[in-house]
């Protein structure tokens, strides 16, 4: 019987972020179901959610594996970090030549955005504003960039701050340029599942010359509990080649510019601040 080839770590990680989204796809599994559906051993799949559970992505019970309730699972940072890697990297490299030294930026806290710390650490007086704890240690250590963190009501499975300090905070500033996510667009129009999230984006789009909506293809044909306004209030929406052409359409049918990056041929960038 030929040896299986061991498999990289990246491949492992993949192969983990499958079982987690069969796990919340199904709501519980049980843990021998899961070693036959990804023609895996039982030791390995054991190790496989052995990890997940370890990170507080899913909760591992006697003989199968449950999944965190689905809001937690859209918003908390724990899950959105490591979903699309590659989509998000293709995002962020395509709009890195729009950041220019001397700029203000505001950032808001989705996941999608982490790829452009390498990009924005090289550049110089770069001042860039932003309710996310996560960012703001991504970037705390850029010689060239300035960081102001908004701080208001944390919330610890976002990672993030939130409520009227926040808002208030960005309705006194005035930045050339806004670099924000959605959690989930329908037809050209943008849903949130969390109110106060909502409000600082909103906050963030009215404080910016400019506002860049980069969202990848699993972002598309879904929606949440809050409304929020539609693609039409940012100048460009930044997406990749796997979102469905009808949401592309409906994006242009609202007169905002669409870009499409294929995921396939956009290398990442590797370094590091």
């Amino acid at each position: 019987m030929t040896a299986r080839t061991r498999l990289s770590q990246a491949a492992v990680e993949e192969r983990r972020q499958a079982v987690l989204g069969y796990v919340a796809d199904h709501g519980e599994t049980r843990i021998d179901d899961l070693a036959r559906h990804f023609d895996v051993s039982l030791m390995t799949m054991h190790r496989d959610l052995d990890d997940l559970a370890g990170r507080h992505l899913l909760r591992k019970e006697r003989g199968k594996a449950v999944a965190f309730p689905a809001l937690t699972m859209e918003t908390a940072t724990r899950f959105r970090e490591n979903s699309a890697l590659a989509a998000k990297n293709a995002l962020c490299a395509a709009v890195t030549a729009r950041i220019r030294p001397g700029s203000t930026v505001l950032m808001d806290d989705s996941t999608t955005l982490f790829p452009l710390v390498p990009a924005l650490a090289r550049l110089d007086q770069l001042h860039v504003v932003t309710n996310s704890v996560g960012l703001a240690q991504r970037l705390g250590s850029a010689a060239g960039v300035n960081v102001t963190l908004l701080g208001g009501h944390y919330r610890g499975d976002f990672n993030s701050c939130t409520g009227p300090t926040v808002t208030r905070s960005l309705s006194q500033l005035r930045a050339d340029l806004a670099l924000m996510s959605a959690t989930a667009v329908l037809e050209g129009r943008l849903f949130h599942p969390l109110s106060d999230y909502v409000e600082v984006k909103l906050a963030m789009l009215a404080s910016a010359d400019q506002a860049l909506l980069l969202a990848d293809h699993s972002k598309f044909g879904k929606t949440a509990t809050y409304a929020y306004g539609t693609v039409a209030d940012y100048h460009t929406v930044v997406t990749d080649s796997g979102t469905p052409s009808a949401e592309v359409a409906a994006m242009r049918d609202l007169g905002v510019p669409v870009e499409t990056v294929d995921v396939a041929t956009t290398e990442p960038d590797e370094s590091s601040p």
